[in-house]
Protein backbone atom coordinates (compact mmCIF):
# COMPACT_ATOMS: atom_id res chain seq x y z
CA UNK A 1 0.00 0.00 0.00
CA UNK A 2 1.31 3.35 -0.33
CA UNK A 3 1.97 5.80 1.84
CA UNK A 4 -0.43 8.58 2.19
CA UNK A 5 0.76 12.05 1.41
CA UNK A 6 -0.85 15.62 1.34
CA UNK A 7 1.20 16.26 -2.11
CA UNK A 8 2.41 19.24 -1.10
CA UNK A 9 5.81 20.79 -1.04
CA UNK A 10 5.25 22.46 2.44
CA UNK A 11 7.16 21.86 5.51
CA UNK A 12 4.42 21.29 7.87
CA UNK A 13 2.93 18.99 4.89
CA UNK A 14 6.00 17.11 4.57
CA UNK A 15 5.95 16.61 8.50
CA UNK A 16 2.79 15.49 8.70
CA UNK A 17 3.19 12.64 5.74
CA UNK A 18 6.10 11.03 7.86
CA UNK A 19 4.07 11.41 11.43
CA UNK A 20 0.22 12.23 10.51
CA UNK A 21 -0.60 8.67 10.66
CA UNK A 22 -3.01 7.75 13.75
CA UNK A 23 -0.81 6.24 16.68
CA UNK A 24 2.79 7.22 15.01
CA UNK A 25 3.58 10.70 17.57
CA UNK A 26 2.41 8.56 20.47
CA UNK A 27 5.14 6.30 19.42
CA UNK A 28 7.42 9.11 19.14
CA UNK A 29 6.36 10.14 22.50
CA UNK A 30 6.91 6.37 24.04
CA UNK A 31 10.34 6.44 22.77
CA UNK A 32 11.40 9.62 23.48
CA UNK A 33 11.95 8.53 27.23
CA UNK A 34 14.02 6.44 26.24
CA UNK A 35 14.48 2.61 24.14
CA UNK A 36 11.20 0.98 24.54
CA UNK A 37 10.50 -3.24 23.98
CA UNK A 38 7.75 -4.17 21.76
CA UNK A 39 6.12 -5.01 24.77
CA UNK A 40 6.92 -2.24 26.70
CA UNK A 41 5.14 -0.18 24.19
CA UNK A 42 1.95 -2.49 23.26
CA UNK A 43 1.65 -1.74 27.30
CA UNK A 44 1.75 1.64 26.91
CA UNK A 45 -0.52 1.74 23.87
CA UNK A 46 -3.82 -0.18 24.59
CA UNK A 47 -5.51 0.21 21.90
CA UNK A 48 -3.02 -0.15 19.18
CA UNK A 49 -3.29 -3.79 17.84
CA UNK A 50 0.11 -5.83 17.31
CA UNK A 51 -0.32 -5.55 13.68
CA UNK A 52 -0.53 -1.93 13.61
CA UNK A 53 1.74 -1.42 16.00
CA UNK A 54 4.51 -3.40 13.74
CA UNK A 55 3.66 -1.77 11.04
CA UNK A 56 3.96 1.25 12.74
CA UNK A 57 7.48 0.89 13.76
CA UNK A 58 8.14 -0.58 9.98
CA UNK A 59 6.80 3.24 9.01
CA UNK A 60 9.47 5.04 11.65
CA UNK A 61 12.51 2.50 10.69
CA UNK A 62 11.94 2.81 6.75
CA UNK A 63 11.65 6.96 7.49
CA UNK A 64 15.12 7.01 9.35
CA UNK A 65 13.25 7.67 12.72
CA UNK A 66 13.74 4.66 14.35
CA UNK A 67 16.03 1.85 14.97
CA UNK A 68 16.14 -1.40 16.54
CA UNK A 69 18.73 -1.63 19.54
CA UNK A 70 19.60 -3.95 21.91
CA UNK A 71 19.31 -3.41 25.31
CA UNK A 72 21.75 -3.33 27.61
CA UNK A 73 22.89 -6.13 30.90
CA UNK A 74 20.80 -7.73 32.51
CA UNK A 75 17.88 -7.16 29.64
CA UNK A 76 20.13 -7.94 26.71
CA UNK A 77 16.54 -8.29 24.58
CA UNK A 78 15.75 -6.17 21.06
CA UNK A 79 14.23 -2.55 21.75
CA UNK A 80 13.30 0.58 19.48
CA UNK A 81 14.76 3.77 20.41
CA UNK A 82 14.71 7.17 18.22
CA UNK A 83 17.08 8.62 15.87
CA UNK A 84 18.72 11.99 15.70
CA UNK A 85 15.86 12.69 13.37
CA UNK A 86 13.32 11.60 15.65
CA UNK A 87 14.81 13.10 19.30
CA UNK A 88 14.47 16.34 16.91
CA UNK A 89 10.85 16.09 17.62
CA UNK A 90 10.84 15.95 21.06
CA UNK A 91 10.51 19.99 21.15
CA UNK A 92 7.48 19.67 18.65
CA UNK A 93 5.75 16.98 21.16
CA UNK A 94 6.80 19.00 24.33
CA UNK A 95 4.51 21.65 22.86
CA UNK A 96 1.62 19.78 21.73
CA UNK A 97 1.32 18.80 25.40
CA UNK A 98 1.68 22.32 26.67
CA UNK A 99 -1.17 23.23 24.36
CA UNK A 100 -3.17 20.06 24.94
CA UNK A 101 -3.10 21.18 28.88
CA UNK A 102 -4.34 23.93 28.07
CA UNK A 103 -7.02 23.55 25.40
CA UNK A 104 -8.12 19.98 25.21
CA UNK A 105 -7.25 18.28 29.17
CA UNK A 106 -10.67 18.76 30.49
CA UNK A 107 -11.46 16.19 33.06
CA UNK A 108 -11.06 12.33 32.64
CA UNK A 109 -13.27 10.24 30.21
CA UNK A 110 -14.74 7.13 31.26
CA UNK A 111 -12.44 3.94 29.83
CA UNK A 112 -9.68 7.03 29.15
CA UNK A 113 -5.88 5.12 29.60
CA UNK A 114 -3.60 6.62 32.05
CA UNK A 115 -0.06 5.92 32.93
CA UNK A 116 1.57 7.64 35.51
CA UNK A 117 5.32 7.27 33.48
CA UNK A 118 3.24 9.59 30.60
CA UNK A 119 4.43 12.37 33.69
CA UNK A 120 8.33 12.07 32.38
CA UNK A 121 7.38 13.91 29.70
CA UNK A 122 4.72 16.45 31.31
CA UNK A 123 7.54 17.43 34.01
CA UNK A 124 10.00 18.69 31.34
CA UNK A 125 7.05 20.48 29.23
CA UNK A 126 6.08 22.59 32.38
CA UNK A 127 9.39 23.14 34.07
CA UNK A 128 10.42 26.09 34.50
CA UNK A 129 13.76 26.85 34.21
CA UNK A 130 13.71 30.82 35.68
CA UNK A 131 11.70 29.43 38.53
CA UNK A 132 14.70 26.75 39.10
CA UNK A 133 17.81 28.73 38.97
CA UNK A 134 20.30 27.61 41.59
CA UNK A 135 18.05 24.78 42.68
CA UNK A 136 19.65 21.27 42.69
CA UNK A 137 17.63 18.66 43.76
CA UNK A 138 16.17 15.04 42.89
CA UNK A 139 12.76 14.17 43.16
CA UNK A 140 11.36 10.65 43.04
CA UNK A 141 7.82 10.06 42.49
CA UNK A 142 6.07 6.15 42.68
CA UNK A 143 2.69 5.95 41.46
CA UNK A 144 1.09 2.68 42.07
CA UNK A 145 3.82 0.29 40.36
CA UNK A 146 4.88 2.93 38.46
CA UNK A 147 8.57 5.02 39.10
CA UNK A 148 10.32 7.75 38.07
CA UNK A 149 12.56 10.76 38.63
CA UNK A 150 13.23 14.25 37.70
CA UNK A 151 16.73 15.74 38.72
CA UNK A 152 16.81 19.96 38.87
CA UNK A 153 20.19 21.53 38.60
CA UNK A 154 20.12 24.85 38.25
CA UNK A 155 17.53 25.90 35.14
CA UNK A 156 17.97 22.42 33.60
CA UNK A 157 15.69 19.58 34.02
CA UNK A 158 16.35 15.61 33.01
CA UNK A 159 13.45 13.53 33.47
CA UNK A 160 13.38 9.51 33.31
CA UNK A 161 12.10 6.59 33.75
CA UNK A 162 13.57 4.30 37.42
CA UNK A 163 14.47 5.72 40.67
CA UNK A 164 16.74 7.97 41.58
CA UNK A 165 19.35 6.42 43.30
CA UNK A 166 19.46 9.14 46.04
CA UNK A 167 16.97 10.89 45.79
CA UNK A 168 16.44 13.95 47.96
CA UNK A 169 12.85 13.86 48.72
CA UNK A 170 10.53 10.85 47.18
CA UNK A 171 6.56 11.63 46.33
CA UNK A 172 4.01 8.51 46.79
CA UNK A 173 0.22 7.60 45.77
CA UNK A 174 -1.49 6.23 43.76
CA UNK A 175 -2.60 5.90 39.99
CA UNK A 176 -5.98 7.75 40.20
CA UNK A 177 -5.01 10.70 42.51
CA UNK A 178 -1.98 11.10 40.10
CA UNK A 179 -4.24 10.93 36.97
CA UNK A 180 -6.50 13.54 38.97
CA UNK A 181 -3.72 16.34 39.20
CA UNK A 182 -3.85 16.01 35.29
CA UNK A 183 -7.02 18.17 35.00
CA UNK A 184 -5.62 20.86 36.84
CA UNK A 185 -8.24 20.91 39.45
CA UNK A 186 -6.29 20.38 42.57
CA UNK A 187 -2.21 20.38 43.16
CA UNK A 188 0.06 17.84 44.36
CA UNK A 189 0.36 19.94 47.69
CA UNK A 190 -3.42 19.64 48.49
CA UNK A 191 -2.92 15.79 48.27
CA UNK A 192 -0.37 15.64 50.50
CA UNK A 193 -2.11 17.87 52.23
CA UNK A 194 -5.25 15.57 52.56
CA UNK A 195 -3.04 12.21 52.97
CA UNK A 196 -4.28 11.22 49.39
CA UNK A 197 -0.25 11.11 48.57
CA UNK A 198 3.07 10.98 51.38
CA UNK A 199 6.23 12.83 51.13
CA UNK A 200 9.58 12.26 52.44
CA UNK A 201 13.13 13.93 52.60
CA UNK A 202 14.53 17.23 52.49
CA UNK A 203 12.05 19.49 53.47
CA UNK A 204 12.79 22.76 51.41
CA UNK A 205 13.07 20.64 48.47
CA UNK A 206 9.89 19.94 48.56
CA UNK A 207 8.65 22.88 49.10
CA UNK A 208 10.85 24.16 45.91
CA UNK A 209 8.84 21.31 44.29
CA UNK A 210 5.71 23.19 43.46
CA UNK A 211 7.05 26.26 42.26
CA UNK A 212 9.44 23.96 39.88
CA UNK A 213 6.70 23.28 36.94
CA UNK A 214 4.43 25.97 34.99
CA UNK A 215 0.76 24.28 34.16
CA UNK A 216 -1.62 26.11 31.69
CA UNK A 217 -4.35 27.33 33.07
CA UNK A 218 -6.95 25.31 31.27
CA UNK A 219 -9.28 27.22 28.95
CA UNK A 220 -12.39 26.38 26.41
CA UNK A 221 -12.20 26.48 23.04
CA UNK A 222 -15.55 28.06 21.74
CA UNK A 223 -16.16 30.96 24.34
CA UNK A 224 -19.26 30.59 26.57
CA UNK A 225 -22.73 32.08 24.87
CA UNK A 226 -23.75 35.21 26.31
CA UNK A 227 -26.98 34.83 28.54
Amino acid sequence: MDQRTYNQYCATARTLDLVGERWTLLLVRELLTGPKRFGDLQQSLRGLGTGLLAARLKHLEREGLAHKVTLPAPARTPAYALTEAGLELGPAVLALARWGTRWAMGERRAGEAFHPGWAVLAMEAFFDADAAAGVRAVYEFRVGDEVFHVRVDDGEVDAGHGPAGRPDAVVETDEDVFASLADGRSSLADKIASGAASASGDQDALRRLGTLFRRPSPAERVPAQDA
